[in-house]
Formats: C-alpha cells, sequence, structure tokens
C-alpha cells in the first residue's frame, strides 16, 4: 500500500506530505484546493510524462518521493530489482522518487539508485492503478482484461501450465533456426568450430603459465649482458688486486693490530670479520647465478614462440589466456552440436510436434472454458452497475477467437453501453471520465479479489451523481478497500462517509503566497468537512453529516 507521499514545488504545493492509511482514504476540499496536485504528484512518481509548466512558480524544480508498503505484493519486485541493479527494498518498504527541472532535466530514483523512466513505469504498473481522467488504467488493456476473465473463472493455472508451453515452444524454434542454413554457411562453419578446437587444444593454454613465461624470456633475451654484468661484479669482488676481498683482508689486519694495543676495541674486529664472511657468501651467490645463465639461442627461441603463441591467442580470442580457454571449450560444445545437427535436428522437430499437440488440445479447452465465462461475468457487473446509477446499461465481455499467443486462442474486450438503445463500446473509447470510473468501480467490485494491483485511486467517480447512487458509490469503494488500498477524491459527502482515513486538502495564504495544505481529520472537524460538502455548516447539515457517518459505519459493522 501506498504509505507517504511527499510533494515538493508543484503547482500550490511547496513542501507537502500525505499519508496514507489502509482500506479506504477520502481526499476532500474546496474546488481548486489542490486535490489534484495530490494525483498529479503521484502520476509524476510512478513515471508518467513531466509537464514544466506544473514547477512552482519561483522554483528551479520539483521533486515527488513516495514510499510503498509492498510486503504483500504479489508481483515479482524483488527479482525485477535485482536484473535492473537496483537496491533491494528493505523492511517491506519501497521507496521511489522523480525530479524535474526547469531546464527539462529528469531523474528518478528506486530505492536510493538512479534508474530510467521506463523501469520507473514498469514498477508503477505493478503499485497503481488509476481511474479517471488519468493513464495508468490497466483495466482498459485487452490483454489485462483476458487476465481478469481467467481469473473470474478460476482459470489462471491452465493459462499459465498454456503460456509454459508457449514458451518451450518459441525456445526450441530458436535452437532450430540456429541449426539451420545453407550448406556454403554449414560448412564454414565447421571448418572455423574446427580450426578454433584443433588451435586452442594444441595450444595447451595454462591461466597460470603466461607470467612465468615472460620472466623467462626476459632473462633468456638479456643472457649475455647478465653474464657480463655478473663477472664484472665477481672481478670487482674478489678477482682483481684492489677488490673488496682483498681489500677486506687488509682491513682485518689493521683492525687486528689495533685490539693488539687496545684490548677493548674487540667490537672492531668482530664487525670486520662478518663483513669479510658476508663477501664470501656473495661470492658463492654470483657464481652460483653465472653458472645458471643460459646462453642457448634454441631455449630462446622456444621461449619467445611459446610467448608469440600467447599474446596472439589473447588478442584472437578475448584478450586474456582465460577468455580464450573459455572459447576453446564453447567452440567445441557448438562444434559437437554442429557435427550432430541432424539427430539434433530430429529431436526438436519431435518435440515441437508434441508441443504444437498439447497446444492444440490445450488451447481448445482453455477456449471451451472461457466461453461459459463472458454471461456470467456480464450479469455481475451489470448487477454492480445498476447500483451505482446505470440501471438499463449493458456491459459485455466480447470474447473472440484471435492468433494463437502466449495466453491462448483468445481476445477479449469489455464493452459498454450507458443508455439503452446505444451499440456497447470497449471501454477505452468511453469519453466520460465520470462514467468510466463507475465502470471501473463495478468492475473492481466483482473482480477485487482476483485483481493483485494493491492500490486502486478514483477520481471524478461521483461525477453527475447523488443521491442513493452516491452512497452506493461510497459502499462499493469501501468493499473493494476490504482487499486493497483505495484513494477517492470526491465532492460528495455520502461518498467520503464511507472513509476509513478522511483527508482534507486546503488553501492558504503565506508570506504573500498561496499554497495547498493536508491534514488528517476526525471526530467534529469530520462532521464539519462533511457538512460544508453538504452546502454549508448548519445545524441541520451537521445533522444529516453525522447520519450519513452513522449509516457508514452501521454498514461497516454489518
Amino acid at each position: 500500500m501506498l504509505v507517504t507521499l511527499r510533494i515538493k514545488n508543484l503547482a500550490l504545493v511547496s513542501d507537502l506530505i500525505v499519508e496514507l492509511g489502509p482500506g479506504l482514504n477520502v481526499i476532500t476540499g474546496e474546488t481548486g484546493a489542490g486535490k489534484s496536485v495530490i494525483l498529479g504528484g503521484l502520476n509524476l512518481v510512478l513515471g508518467q510524462r513531466a509537464d514544466r509548466g506544473s514547477i512552482r512558480a519561483g522554483a528551479d524544480g520539483c521533486s515527488v518521493e513516495a514510499v510503498f508498503d509492498v510486503s504483500s505484493l504479489r508481483a515479482p519486485l524483488a527479482a525485477f530489482l535485482e536484473s535492473n541493479g537496483l537496491e533491494p527494498c528493505d523492511g517491506g518498504q519501497l521507496l521511489l522518487k522523480r525530479t524535474f527541472t526547469a531546464t527539462g532535466t529528469n531523474r528518478q530514483f528506486i530505492n536510493g539508485t538512479p534508474t530510467t523512466l521506463a523501469t520507473l513505469a514498469t514498477v508503477g504498473d505493478w503499485l497503481v492503478d488509476l481511474h479517471g481522467p488519468h493513464d495508468h488504467q490497466s483495466l482498459l488493456q485487452p490483454l489485462r482484461q483476458l487476465i481478469l476473465l481467467d481469473a473470474f473463472g478460476g482459470l489462471e493455472a491452465r493459462r499459465i501450465a498454456y503460456s509454459q508451453h508457449v514458451d518451450r515452444a518459441a525456445e526450441l524454434a530458436a535452437e532450430r533456426a540456429a541449426l539451420i542454413v545453407d550448406d556454403a554457411v554449414y560448412a564454414a562453419k565447421l571448418d572455423l568450430l574446427r580450426f578454433q578446437v584443433r588451435e586452442l587444444s594444441e595450444a595447451k593454454l595454462d591461466p597460470d603459465e603466461e607470467a612465468a613465461v615472460e620472466a623467462e624470456f626476459t632473462r633468456c633475451s638479456n643472457a649475455a649482458r647478465l653474464l657480463e654484468l655478473t663477472q664484472s661484479a665477481v672481478g670487482v669482488l674478489s678477482e682483481n688486486d684492489d677488490s673488496l676481498v682483498t681489500q677486506s683482508g687488509n682491513l682485518g689486519r689493521i683492525l687486528r693490530e689495533i685490539h693488539r694495543l687496545d684490548p677493548a676495541a674487540s667490537g672492531l674486529e668482530s664487525a670486520q670479520e662478518s663483513i669479510a664472511g658476508a663477501l664470501r657468501e656473495l661470492q658463492t651467490e654470483l657464481s652460483s647465478y653465472a653458472d645458471r645463465i643460459d646462453l642457448d639461442p634454441a631455449r630462446l627461441a622456444v621461449v619467445e614462440a611459446r610467448l608469440n603463441l600467447i599474446q596472439d591467442l589473447k588478442r584472437k580470442y578475448g584478450g586474456s589466456v582465460a577468455a580464450a580457454i573459455e572459447r576453446g571449450e564453447s567452440a567445441r560444445a557448438e562444434l559437437q552440436a554442429l557435427e550432430g545437427r541432424e539427430a539434433e535436428l530430429e529431436r526438436i522437430d519431435r518435440e515441437l510436434a508434441a508441443l504444437a499437440g498439447v497446444l492444440k488440445t490445450e488451447g481448445e479447452a482453455l477456449s471451451r472454458q472461457r466461453a461459459q465465462l463472458p454471461a456470467r461475468l456480464n450479469r455481475v457487473v451489470e448487477k454492480e452497475l445498476g447500483v451505482l446509477g446505470f440501471r438499463q446499461s449493458r456491459f459485455e465481455a466480447l470474447l473472440q477467437r484471435a492468433p494463437s499467443s502466449s495466453s491462448g486462442i483468445d481476445a477479449v474486450e469489455f464493452q459498454f453501453a450507458p443508455n439503452p438503445g446505444e451499440p456497447a463500446r470497449p471501454l477505452r473509447a468511453i469519453a466520460s471520465s465520470g462514467e468510466l470510473a463507475r465502470v471501473m468501480l463495478a468492475l473492481k467490485t466483482v473482480l477485487a479479489a482476483e485483481d493483485e494491483i494493491p492500490v486502486l485511486v478514483f477520481d471524478e467517480v461521483d461525477a453527475n451523481v447523488g443521491g442513493e447512487t452516491a452512497t452506493a458509490v461510497g459502499q462499493k469503494m469501501r468493499q473493494i478497500a476490504q482487499h486493497r488500498q483505495v484513494l477517492c477524491i470526491t465532492h460528495l459527502a455520502p461518498v467520503a462517509a464511507h472513509g476509513t482515513t478522511h483527508l482534507v486538502v486546503t488553501k492558504e495564504a503565506a508570506e504573500g503566497r498561496t499554497v495547498s495544505r493536508i491534514h488528517r481529520i476526525k471526530g467534529e472537524d469530520r462532521t464539519d468537512e462533511l457538512a460544508r460538502m453538504l452546502g454549508g455548516i448548519t445545524p441541520a447539515s451537521r445533522r444529516h453529516a453525522q447520519e450519513l457517518l452513522d449509516s457508514a459505519a452501521d454498514s461497516r459493522r454489518r
């Protein structure tokens, strides 16, 4: 459900926080107070088009934030967020944010992570259905109508099973298309794969080999110079007349004489002996190092050839040794599949033929069961429409054969004729937003338990109604609100009386500017608001308002 909506710098709103409750939330207020701004903000944060002209005068930009409790959401939100690189919901709460500036810059966020407008709109479609002069109307979509018809008849499991068969057939068709190529292309692909497999197999690449080969190549290519430097070092150390070993011996004799004359200087002689030992150890290491230097040109050629091969394969197969090894494995698998093409095609064709039979049988069975549903749905919807003021209207769920799809071999179109003698027209062709909202209300009443969208918003649902119809509208929305959260903007007291949460939007002057504010009311304040909606706060209107509240409370208890 929608927990909090915050709007900043939109139209008359400076900074507005709307806190909503479960059940039926009614929003009332004088005309022009800013009720439509709430729906405008909700539209924006759900991914609808932004209008720079709606930014509050004097402000550089506008922002809208919405917090949803999605702990009971049926849609696959968690997987969707993960697949789009978005943060998961914390504690079952989803945070949406939308900002746009006067210069046209749009930014949107889900759980604090920047995202695209299309991603935001997808999530919005799972969360909210707006009914009235707005665009978030899922029931206008034929596919959604078919899904709801199946839900009405308990056919969801059968449709899902059919859809899974269709998906499998599509996978097999894609596999088959990849195998069917002309002979020249087939032969060329075989040759290429065989070459790649042979080349990479013979190379016997090792992910840990490259560094060792590079180090050995460096040593081999510099062997002559290394030997020269080593011999020079040995000469400096021990072979020249003024070598370090000779100088160290002379130094030792001098220090021994000092020690003889001054026994306290024994430490000097000990230090010299340590240095002499280190020089002898270094001499041994240099001699051993010189013995290991390989001046063999043949070895250098082998190492250079290996290094060149590694670099060449890296260049051809992905830029790294690991990528080249992986390509060798995938090429081997592709080669095996292509070499066994005929057997693989036979297997795919057998499975496709079997699936075609299953789809035909299941599609016809699903279609026969669907054919029994429209008449039942029409009766119950028309009954609800009668209560809502359309006593002579006609509703028709028109089921027709359609090209096979993942939903079966049928298509449905919900149609409505508000007046006798008029032809029924598709819901999306209904011009009156008030009529459309009440048709949606009737459908939502019938399908409340099956519809998965958790938040419903009704605007102008009470257009051109009054009296008993207004009371019925309120009762229907309260009935739907037993299954999900409902927001209703209304001008009718009989509708507002049924709300479990009542919010009032007011327009006030502050610091020389007009601003919209919203606050929750109850008790006497709610009685006064209903009285105002009935024509003005008088003792008679207050009594009538209290009667409406008492009647709504009684109907809730029944």
